[in-house]
């Protein structure tokens, strides 16, 4: 089994690297591919010392399975050329998510819809990762029918950059801006780029995304994201209207029942999911669980987890593990 990792060097790739080393992931020999300034630079992982790869080597290599994590114009270039070699990608960026010829994978989910002749999957947004994990249940056993959606997502969704702004601007160093204004002691209800729309494009990844992994266009969906000053996980206010009536408790159960999810449900006792507990984690986390009173079939839940390993690099490796167990490479 060989793997390549596209974007080692990167946040989300420092990431895939610690947990492919947790979850002991099986590969025979490891690729790691960096940009072109870093290639021939050699980096101590696990116990060996490893050369940074560029990407044309990497291709030669024929890797079984690559793993990008490398900016979505890296994938459009570069994705197709390992697929022509006999490589699965496993894709980290939006290049290839609304493709209507490639998959868009939440193990947990939708792992069964894969086969042999997918070279190239995506994988979600990290704030679709942890809400859908959560509303499967729910769309599987009442059906939903609208969503309403408000995030509170970590600086580390925009990078290593946007970390370094906000650290600056806590201990009142000037900092470079990454965001539009200050993060720290700051909220910004803006996630990506503004769109003709109104929304930005973090909001339609919500939008888009979940019909597609839970198969059902018809859900009725709107979304906030709000870019907030933590590093431990990304947060979210979930409003859903189902579309048949369900008992809570029902709900509740059904939540802790799901393969990744963990429900931290007692209020009473301050006991709900919050980032500072999510981070380094790769479950889900939802709490807050209650009927909406101000409409039919309406529940309201908060889920939170680490949008660095669910949201990315751990969804990403599950996917290569659901291959090699199911015999979809080599």
């Amino acid at each position: 089994m060989k793997l390549a990792v596209v974007g080692a060097t990167g946040m989300v790739g420092n990431v895939m690297l610690e947990v492919l080393k947790e979850r002991n992931f099986p590969y025979d020999e490891l690729i790691l591919v960096a940009s072109e300034r870093s290639k021939g630079k050699q980096i101590d992982y696990n116990g060996k010392t490893y050369t940074l790869h560029g990407l044309q080597e990497a291709v030669d290599a024929r890797p079984d399975i690559a793993i990008f994590s490398a900016g979505g114009g890296v994938s459009k270039e570069w994705a197709p050329k390992f697929a022509a070699n006999g490589t699965t990608v496993i894709d980290n960026s939006s290049a290839w998510r609304m493709d209507k010829t490639k998959k868009l994978v939440v193990p947990e989910i939708n792992a069964n819809l894969l086969t042999k002749e997918d070279k190239i999957i995506a994988n979600p947004n990290c704030s679709t990762i942890q809400m859908v994990l959560a509303l499967l249940p729910i769309h599987r056993n009442y059906g939903i029918k609208r969503l309403v959606i408000s995030t509170y997502q970590s600086v580390t969704g925009t990078g290593v950059a946007a970390v370094k702004q906000m650290e600056d601007e806590r201990v009142g160093v000037a900092a470079e801006m990454v965001y539009p204004h200050p993060i720290d002691k700051n909220c910004l209800p803006h996630g990506g780029d503004f769109e003709d729309n109104g929304y930005t494009s973090e909001e339609m990844k919500l939008v888009n995304e979940t019909r597609k992994i839970l198969g059902d266009d018809s859900i009725q969906i709107t979304a906030t994201v709000v870019r907030v000053p933590v590093v431990g996980g990304h947060s979210e206010a979930v409003n859903i209207q189902t579309q048949n009536d369900f008992n809570i408790s029902d709900v509740k159960h059904k939540l802790s029942e799901t393969p990744g999810i963990i429900v931290q449900d007692d209020p009473l006792n301050n006991v709900y999911p919050m980032p500072l507990t999510s981070h380094n984690r790769d479950e889900v986390f939802v709490g807050r669980i209650r009927r909406d009173v101000s409409v039919e079939h309406g529940i309201d839940m908060w889920i939170v987890a680490d949008n660095l390993r669910k949201g990315a690099a751990t969804n990403a490796i599950q996917i290569a593990e659901y291959l090699i167990s199911n015999g979809l490479v080599g």
